[in-house]
């Protein structure tokens, strides 16, 4: 708990009606709300005001407005807790609403979230924003297409480029949205609402965009939608009056995605395969691809993926203690500057580590590996071929030329193993198969129980045989081979 006006006040003269200079701040903390579950609570004058928020950036944030409202000895109104300068500006409001243009809000959002955002959260933001900026163009003369539209968004939403010039070809595109992007209040008209729904819901060529990215961007527009409440530009979300119907099953693994053991070991005998012999492009990424598949890591933690974190002894299983991955989001995304971004575990707390217990098979592919081609000088397993940091593009490029070496042309055009990540799957699947419990599949793997149960109920057990036989035997029916013999 914070305690009154950290700093001292300039005047003793008395706050005013209503008002009191009595005030304490808590922390934030969780409150019992899916929508919205983060609170903040504060006292004045006796009385506690609260406020809850959907994300933790919007709850830290308004906490550190009361913090400097306190420290510049403002009075807060005992009614409802909000400080003094806040009253006057809401009362100034009252005649003159403020109402920005879509372009406008969307800079100004993201310079919030820019702070406290991964680097792939903000290339997700900026998405958002983007796709929502093609449904609050405006009507104008020499309307930039949708494509230069998207790319103006992304590209003036970065707080690093406020103040400059667009690109060359991006002006014409900056310049219209400057003038056309509709106000924010156009989102409380039906129409628009609806128009900026599909947009998220499909792609630029009107194709269905998939479930996981119209989740996200929805997701997106929704927190940028929470803040405009928060800042008084709307009343309320307008997004809460159009839902779209998505089966619960939208993201669960499709099982033709799944290798058996013998494909698993026929793809990674194939990736040995792939590039010239001096250049070994496909032996390097043998065990990269055997920690996804034994291991069910995720790609941008096998990049991460350091000897010290490899206990690899000569017999038996070992573990790898995971800590940390390297996503790809571009350049303009990161606070480094660099392609790759630098996180913690997902969902895990900064630091924290995870223990995967792996086996055999794969402790000795990771052996060799080392044997054989070392590691990056920061003691990386699997850098690029200069040492550094190991791109998508260049394991998907080897993947997709390991396939047709190790499957029949019928099976390549197949959904089989069409990305790496369907290797993850299979290792979780695996687990599940094996009787392990759901708690312990879902710790290995750095997800929660619930989204491994929803992703990998239909195929924890999909056999009809078997299922069939344990109906039979409930009800005491005899098999006809039985029968007959």
């Amino acid at each position: 708990m914070t305690s009154n006006n950290p700093g001292a006040r300039q005047s003793v003269s008395p706050a005013p009606e209503g008002f009191s200079f009595d005030v304490r701040l808590w922390k934030v903390t969780k409150a019992q709300s899916k929508t919205r579950p983060y609170q903040l609570r504060w006292k004045v004058g006796g009385r506690v005001s609260s406020a809850t928020f959907a994300t933790t950036a919007l709850a830290d944030g308004r906490r550190s407005e009361l913090w400097q409202a306190m420290r510049r000895g403002e009075a807060f109104r005992i009614a409802d807790g909000l400080p003094e300068s806040e009253v006057r500006a809401a009362e100034a409001a009252a005649t003159v609403r403020i109402d920005p243009s879509w372009f406008e809000f969307a800079r100004e959002y993201m310079r919030l979230r820019w702070r406290t955002a991964a680097a792939k959260t903000r290339e997700g933001l900026a998405d958002s924003l983007a796709t929502v900026a093609l449904a609050m163009m405006g009507d104008g003369d020499d309307a930039p297409t949708p494509e230069d539209v998207r790319r103006a968004v992304r590209w003036a939403v970065v707080p690093a480029h406020r103040g400059e010039e667009p690109p060359e070809d991006l002006e014409a595109a900056y310049a219209w949205l400057t003038v056309h992007s509709l106000p924010l209040s156009a989102l409380t008209g039906s129409k628009v609402i609806r128009y900026v729904h599909y947009r998220l819901s499909f792609k630029l060529d009107d194709t269905p965009a998939a479930t996981d990215t119209y989740k996200r961007r929805r997701r997106g527009f929704n927190t940028a939608m929470e803040y405009a409440i928060q800042e008084g530009y709307l009343e309320e979300n307008p997004l809460n009056s159009v839902k779209r119907s998505i089966s619960r099953s939208g993201d669960a693994v499709d099982p033709r995605t799944l290798v058996n053991e013998l494909q698993g070991r026929q793809l990674l005998i194939a990736v040995s395969y792939v590039g010239s012999v001096h250049r070994n492009r496909g032996r390097r990424l043998v065990g990269f691809f055997a920690c996804i598949l034994y291991a069910a890591m995720r790609p941008a933690e096998v990049v991460g993926l350091r000897l010290n974190d490899c206990h690899l002894p000569e017999h038996g299983w070992g573990t790898l203690t995971l800590r940390e991955t390297r996503p790809i989001s571009g350049k303009r995304w990161t606070d480094s500057g660099e392609r790759h971004d630098r996180r913690g575990l997902k969902a895990r707390e900064p630091g924290s580590g995870r223990p995967v217990p792996i086996p055999p098979v794969l402790v000795a592919l990771l052996r060799a590996h080392v044997k054989e081609f070392g590691t990056a000088k920061d003691g990386r397993l699997f850098p690029n071929e200069r040492g550094g940091l190991l791109g998508t593009s260049s394991y998907w490029r080897v993947w997709q030329e390991a396939r047709p070496f190790a499957l029949t042309p019928h099976k390549v055009a197949s959904p089989l193993a069409r990305r790496p990540y369907d290797l993850r799957a299979t290792c979780i699947t695996n687990w599940l198969r094996a009787g392990l419990p759901v708690a312990e599949v879902a710790r290995r793997a750095g997800n929660s129980p619930e989204v491994v149960h929803r992703r990998y109920a239909g195929v924890i057990d999909d056999s009809d045989e078997e299922n069939n036989e344990k109906i039979e035997k409930m009800m005491g029916w005899r098999r006809e081979s039985d029968s007959e013999a």
